[in-house]
């Protein structure tokens, strides 16, 4: 199966694609402080489903590094420029205020592709988990990162920040990288950046979790998502996602097919049984969709004590 711009292009939503719009003190709270500081959210900037249900919760991933994107994904809905260089050298400690301010307990951070700096923003990644854990010592970090390039020194970088959680996304099977991602992206480069993290982790002795996440629905074979897994594994990724992917607008990635909740299940336990920590599946899970931040807290807090 291909994704030709044809019928399944407009495939109807079945009744299981609803998002539940739910709104309390807590959303109102978390919206006003990222207005106040003027932190962008993925929430906000990747459209994603979730919003509404994660801030009510509480729970909120930033994305720094601004909201320009030097890649253009094609299932993307972040906007594509060039940002010339430019880096808000005081978003690091915004956030950690915008994270004190939330009373979050684990936070998540990701960002754009920034391929118009020498170092991609890793420095700025490592400074804003720096940060965090300055003005709360408590918390647990997860990052969502860039692929580096595939550069081992820019890995490190993150690595040694302090991180909890290092997330890198291979976004879809192997197959259909080329049809989903930018040129510059790759299945293979990524896979490298996760044993990257899980390297410099257990060399450096330092306990932390990698994570990555699938998107389904653009044509992907069961026997390709099992492959995934396993290529996963091999660089000993401990948590995967897996979500339905949502067309953002007529001009992106179109979706060929909505997968069953059924189905999801039924991958959460295959992936289990290869040996993951965490698997969260399911229409409307996104990769860092409240991040299985409580299962997490209690899987790092035993390695660290053990």
């Amino acid at each position: 199966m291909n994704c030709k711009k044809e019928k399944s292009k407009y495939l109807p939503k079945p009744d299981w694609i609803k998002v539940r719009l739910t709104t309390n003190e807590n959303y109102n709270e978390v919206a006003k402080i990222a207005k106040y500081r003027s932190t962008f959210t993925v929430c906000q900037e990747a459209s994603c489903p979730n919003q509404h249900e994660c801030w009510a919760a509480g729970t909120a991933t930033f994305m720094i590094l601004g909201d320009t994107c030097t890649r253009a994904c094609k299932f993307c809905d972040v906007k594509t420029g060039n940002p010339k260089g430019v880096v808000d050298v005081e978003e690091p400690e915004n956030i950690a205020k915008s994270v004190k301010d939330m009373r979050l307990k684990y936070v998540v951070l990701t960002s754009v592709d920034r391929d118009d700096i020498l170092d991609q923003g890793a420095g700025h990644f490592a400074k804003t988990v720096k940060f965090i854990k300055q003005y709360n010592p408590n918390i647990l970090v997860e990052t969502l990162t860039p692929d580096w390039r595939g550069d081992k020194k820019l890995a490190e970088v993150l690595i040694n920040s302090g991180v909890d959680v290092a997330a890198h996304n291979i976004e879809t099977v192997e197959r259909l990288q080329s049809q989903a991602r930018d040129r510059r992206a790759s299945y293979r480069q990524s896979l490298k950046v996760l044993q990257y993290y899980k390297d410099l982790s257990e060399k450096n002795d330092i306990k932390i979790l990698t994570k990555s996440s699938i998107m389904i629905g653009i044509g992907e074979t069961d026997t390709e998502i099992t492959q995934s897994f396993k290529d996963l594994r091999s660089v000993g990724c401990d948590v995967v996602t897996l979500g339905q992917y949502l067309q953002p607008s007529k001009k992106h990635l179109p979706v060929l097919e909505y997968v069953h909740p059924d189905k999801f299940k039924a991958w959460e336990q295959e992936a289990l049984a290869l040996g993951f920590t965490y698997v969260a599946a399911g229409p409307l899970v996104r990769s860092s969709y409240k991040a299985g931040e409580f299962y997490m807290k209690n899987i790092l807090k035993k390695r660290r004590q053990a």
